[in-house]
Parts: structure tokens; C-alpha cells; sequence
């Protein structure tokens, strides 16, 4: 595996990583759930089984640079790149992208292989780590360099992306956001028991500073302008 990889399923096993996969799973599974077709695919995250609320006929999952399993996930159905999906041209559904934009050298070109392979009014969900957070604001710059200070996990490399500059780049290809929600607004406390202890935070994020969660979970629709 890559060294991104490697350091993201080693994250996403430490109590913030859990924390916060517990909290895009439940994401997914809403998004994904009243989605209606017959092709549907997964890139990235095999922690995160984000087609198992789908009830797709054709369910794939895609991961990008496995040399072997992760341990605790689904084996993937197929190894590909997200900047070249084995796909042709409006042949899916929905696709979902759980951190694949932020592994991606390319995510904008990432983006454009996904509309080419979503059939129009076809459904795309993207989540991401927000760099405008509590997370976040701790390494600005684009690439995720987590140390351990004063007890809080390391985060996995990856590129940041802000889900404004997300937006404008779906709404340079076509697509129209159907929704955008945040979650996650403890502190990434290596400590599960203390992570328990902040968990009214939870609540009062969501209400009195949304935009500040941790993570982000994005649905989108390709429109196709006559």
C-alpha cells in the first residue's frame, strides 16, 4: 500500500477514526438508501461499507493502490485509480467517493471521470475531512501532518479540501448539490474515554457552528443541460 493509505486505515482505527466513521457511515446510509438503478460503486474506505443500505442490483467496490487486505474490511471487487474509472461513459448510477478526492493526485480530474461515468440524474456522495475545523485548523496547509500533542490521534496524509472549493468545482461539471451536512465537533482526543466526555459537543456544533465539523458528507446529482 502507499504510505496515504497505510496512514489512513491506522487513523481510522484509533478512537477520533472511529468516532468519525461511525458518523459517515450513518451519513452514507442515508444518502444512499431512496437511490434507485442498477449499477452502484464504492472507491476507497474499505472500513466503510457505504453501499449497504443501497439496494442496487450491481454493487461494486473499487480501491486504488492495495497490495493486500486491510484488516476488518470487505476485499475490493476491483483495483483502479479514480482519475481512470473502468467504466464507460454513463454506465452508473451512484458513486460514492469516502476520502478518495483527498488521496487523489488529481481530485478535480477525479471529478471529471465521474461525470463521465454517472448517467444523467445519476447520484454521487463525497465526504471528506474539512480543513475549517478543530481538526482542520491545526495543519492549514494541503497536506494532513498530525503529531501527537496533548493527547489528540495523528491524522492520515492526505489533501485537504474545502467543501466551497468542492462545490465550485461540481457546479463547473454540471452537477447540482442536493445536500451538505457536518459532523464531528470533539476535540481528536487519543483517549476514548475522554472523547465520551466531550460528547455533548456533538450537539451544540451542529447548532450554533455547523460549518466547523470535522468531516463532511456531500450528495450530488449530474444534470445534463439541453
Amino acid at each position: 500500500m502507499s504510505a496515504q493509505i497505510i496512514g489512513l486505515h491506522h487513523w481510522f482505527d484509533s478512537p477520533p477514526g472511529r468516532y468519525l466513521l461511525a458518523w459517515e457511515q450513518a451519513r452514507f446510509d442515508e444518502a444512499v438508501a431512496d437511490v434507485f438503478g442498477y449499477h452502484s460503486v464504492q472507491l476507497g474506505m474499505p472500513l466503510l461499507d457505504g453501499l449497504r443500505a443501497n439496494r442496487m442490483p450491481h454493487r461494486w467496490r473499487g480501491m486504488g493502490e492495495l497490495s493486500g487486505p486491510v484488516p476488518g474490511a470487505v476485499a475490493p471487487d476491483f483495483l483502479t485509480h479514480a482519475v481512470a474509472l473502468p467504466f464507460a461513459d454513463n454506465s452508473l448510477d451512484l458513486l460514492l467517493l469516502p476520502h478518495a478526492l483527498e488521496l487523489s493526485h488529481d481530485p478535480h480530474a477525479a471529478l471529471r471521470e465521474v461525470a463521465r461515468v454517472l448517467v444523467p440524474e445519476g447520484r454521487v456522495v463525497i465526504s471528506g475531512l474539512n480543513p475549517v475545523s478543530l481538526w482542520g485548523l491545526r495543519q492549514y496547509s494541503v497536506q494532513l501532518r498530525g503529531h501527537l500533542q496533548r493527547g489528540q490521534a495523528q491524522h492520515p496524509d492526505g489533501q485537504l479540501i474545502h467543501f466551497w472549493r468542492l462545490r465550485d468545482w461540481l457546479q463547473l461539471l454540471n452537477f447540482e448539490v442536493r445536500s451538505v451536512q457536518f459532523g464531528c465537533y470533539r476535540p481528536a482526543l487519543r483517549n476514548s474515554r475522554w472523547l465520551e466526555r466531550w460528547q455533548a459537543w456533538d450537539a451544540i456544533g451542529a447548532r450554533w457552528w455547523p460549518i466547523l465539523g470535522a468531516v463532511y458528507c456531500v450528495v450530488a446529482t449530474k444534470r445534463v443541460h439541453g
